[in-house]
């Protein structure tokens, strides 16, 4: 589902949209799932007969000298044929049945494949998205702490001239500028690498594309998430279902390695023309047909078939532990993401704390710099406080909706339970 729209952001909602839709690594899994959706009919044709036609016409010589060659006939002469074949297995032991119940859950599996895929790449989008309204807003703080620190510059400069400061003082002033304004590019380079990163995911040349600037305000909180959630919810995750579905097909591949050890049943019939002349080969007389039942035995296989039994009984096996190994991760994500929420909720009621506090310290701060009692150094040190408390802030707003964003990736895309076999055909 459209999951993103929790958020209420319509440029977020732009570019997930567009991700779905030009992704090129999820073309490429559409394409691996038509792949799947044609092995299961190839599969299903066995169900049915085989009939096929062929038509010849053509002139040859025949060595007289051929050991086959019957005394006294010609060398050279023509064969006229038109025959239609038919044939049809009778699938007693289930092998053809088990054929299909395998590629229609391979089937079931690529889908997942791809809804596991889709999911993961809406979820890097989203991830860098919020990363870049993170850098947006962290280069607000910085760029307007610059502005800031030169003014808190200027004034030291005016107040060193009149003698009332020492020079360490302006030196500090300007080390301070200097250290924000490189802190100020390097977000610069962290916003550009994350919209480049946007621009492939959405199939957009990344050279040509932007995105403007919008920083996230920071009281704004990530949508609830109701942390009582049903266990039922991970039979939708789509790697779990890929992974339910793998051992599905591999259960049927022993059915059909067991119908190997069974007689094949098979009918099959031939009907035609057939004449050395051109101008009877139609006629009556030139017509001919086999009709028959077909029986085949394996005797001896040298271990063939008990091997083959034993090998897709060992790739049941193995898909059964990786699809317990994928149910206890997809446990874990959920309760990694839910104990990430629920602490840094807390982390962001105490860096609030901190923002205001720092703040009320600068102003003390700068009020006794003013007034002589203190070096700059002081100043210095409250306002870097200061500015290291509203970046800290910033980052844990981001971390909480990353993390919204892991839980909601977690849960399969949402929070409704649903019949994970009804979304993978």
């Amino acid at each position: 589902g459209s999951w993103w729209q929790l958020f209420k952001d319509p440029q977020f909602d732009d570019l997930e949209t567009k991700a779905v839709a030009a992704n090129q690594n999820l073309r490429a899994a559409y394409a691996r799932l038509q792949q799947a959706r044609a092995e299961t009919r190839i599969a299903r044709a066995d169900l049915f007969p085989t009939i096929t036609a062929s038509a010849l016409a053509e002139r040859a010589r025949t060595s007289p000298n051929s050991p086959r060659f019957p005394p006294g006939d010609l060398t050279t002469g023509n064969d006229f044929n038109l025959e239609g074949d038919f044939s049809y297995e009778l699938d007693l032991w289930g092998r053809v049945r088990n054929e299909v119940a395998s590629a229609k859950a391979s089937q079931q599996a690529g889908a997942a494949d791809l809804a596991s895929l889709t999911l993961s790449i809406q979820a890097e989008l989203a991830t860098d998205y919020f990363n870049l309204r993170s850098d947006d807003t962290q280069q607000l703080l910085v760029d307007q702490a610059v502005e800031d620190y030169r003014q808190s510059l200027q004034l030291t400069q005016y107040r060193y001239g009149a003698g009332a400061v020492p020079l360490g003082d302006v030196a500090q002033a300007q080390a301070q500028v200097e250290n924000a304004m490189t802190q100020a590019a390097d977000i610069h380079l962290l916003r550009a690498q994350a919209m480049h990163a946007i621009a492939v995911l959405i199939g957009e040349n990344p050279s040509s594309f932007r995105i403007p600037a919008s920083p996230l305000p920071l009281d704004l909180t990530p949508p609830g998430v109701d942390t009582d959630l049903p266990s039922a919810l991970l039979e939708r995750r789509p790697d779990v279902a890929e992974a339910e579905r793998r051992v599905a097909s591999a259960n049927a591949q022993i059915g059909v390695a067991r119908a190997a050890y069974f007689p094949q049943f098979s009918l099959d019939a031939t009907a035609g023309l057939n004449s050395t002349r051109a101008s009877n080969w139609l006629s009556a007389p030139s017509r001919f047909w086999s009709f028959g039942p077909q029986l085949t035995v394996p005797i001896f296989e040298g271990g063939r078939l008990l091997a083959q039994t034993e090998r897709a009984r060992a790739q049941y096996s193995e898909q059964v532990a990786q699809y317990r190994n994928t149910v206890l991760t997809a446990y874990q994500n959920v309760e990694d993401s839910v104990a990430a929420l629920r602490q840094l909720e807390q982390e962001a009621q105490t860096a609030a704390a901190a923002v205001t506090a720092a703040g009320v310290a600068l102003q003390q701060a700068q009020y006794r710099y003013n007034a002589g009692a203190v070096t700059y150094l002081e100043v210095s040190s409250a306002e870097t406080t200061a500015l290291q408390a509203q970046l800290s802030a910033a980052n844990i707003q981001t971390r909480r909706f990353n993390a919204t964003v892991a839980l909601i990736k977690a849960l399969g895309g949402g929070w409704q339970v649903s019949d994970p076999l009804l979304s993978y055909n």
